[in-house]
């Protein structure tokens, strides 16, 4: 029993990868392995966007039920992130946005395939239209639905190897993701334009979510065969997971102090005639405080009291 607990606390623990990929920014780039730097930074707060990009209004009337979706599907993850931030979320759809890469098209299946070296040239585009990150005091997740216009339908994503990409989606680190939503060929060359399109909903929410999860450096992990994780259900997200993210966040924010002091220190070092306002040093003396506090409390394993 001792071994398999072992295995398990392997998983559920703080790995050198998992310390590593916290203080990536001070780690040198050589040292870290590609997905280190994938998670977002942590901040006070996070805005969520859902949009609906359709390039080609006058083929497709398209429908989505966004804020019946995100009642049932985000909010109650995001009630269970709120410990670690504030989220706000909003959604749009946005008319004639196209991606920045034409797609060829592959004659054997009929479709026009759009390669993974060619997506970081998709987002600038786009980016332009959804205005929303100008305005914010916070990091801007972005998470876009795409419906192909008629003459590049259907549409699909290859990944690296040339293989389909089973969500027909991909996500940008620290950006957030694009999901391409294909919609079927009317029946009859005659049928009337535009053809009305219903989003399958469930299907792409399940594709957001797990690129939200991403994007919060929450990937599954891999579990030694025969162990069963119970499933985190609606909430998206099991109890130690959150605490592995409370514990992430803690730990950059404390590095950030760390840093930040030692360099007002040099700094004053240098200068040795500089004039300190009393209220700027209560605010030193406070942030010093306040990362003592902090080391003490994750020593003892109280997440909670430490993240705040």
């Amino acid at each position: 029993l001792r071994t398999r607990l072992r295995q398990l606390t392997q998983v559920m623990s703080f790995t050198a990868s998992s310390i590593a990929s916290v203080l990536s920014d001070r780690v040198p780039d050589g040292q870290l392995g590609p997905d280190t730097r994938r998670h977002l930074k942590s901040s006070l707060g996070y805005e969520i966007t859902f949009s609906l990009l359709n390039p080609d209004p006058k083929s497709h009337a398209v429908h989505w039920d966004i804020e019946n979706a995100v009642n049932r599907y985000v909010q109650p993850v995001l009630d269970k992130l709120s410990l670690v931030a504030n989220f706000s979320v909003d959604s749009q759809i946005l008319y004639y946005a196209v991606l920045g890469v034409t797609p060829r098209f592959d004659k054997e299946s009929s479709s026009f395939l759009m390669s993974a070296h060619s997506l970081p040239h998709v987002i600038n585009p786009v980016e332009a239209r959804l205005g929303s990150s100008a305005a914010s005091l916070y990091p801007v997740l972005n998470f876009l639905l795409y419906v192909p216009e008629r003459s590049h339908s259907p549409l699909y994503i290859q990944d690296k190897d040339g293989a389909p990409v089973n969500t027909n989606a991909f996500h940008s680190p620290r950006w957030g993701g694009i999901m391409v939503y294909n919609v079927e060929a009317p029946a009859s060359p005659q049928a009337s334009l535009p053809l009305h399109v219903d989003v399958d909903m469930v299907r792409v929410m399940e594709v957001f979510l797990a690129q939200l999860r991403l994007l919060f450096g929450l990937s599954r992990e891999e579990l030694p065969p025969e162990f069963l994780l119970e499933s985190p259900g609606n909430e998206g997200l099991a109890d130690w997971e959150l605490d592995r993210l409370l514990w992430a966040h803690t730990m950059e924010n404390i590095a950030t102090v760390s840093t930040t002091l030692t360099s007002l220190a040099q700094l004053l070092d240098k200068i040795g005639n500089i004039v300190i306002k009393d209220d700027v040093a209560s605010e030193v003396y406070q942030a010093v405080a306040s990362a003592q506090t902090a080391v003490a409390e994750l020593a003892m394993g109280h997440l909670h009291s430490a993240f705040q």
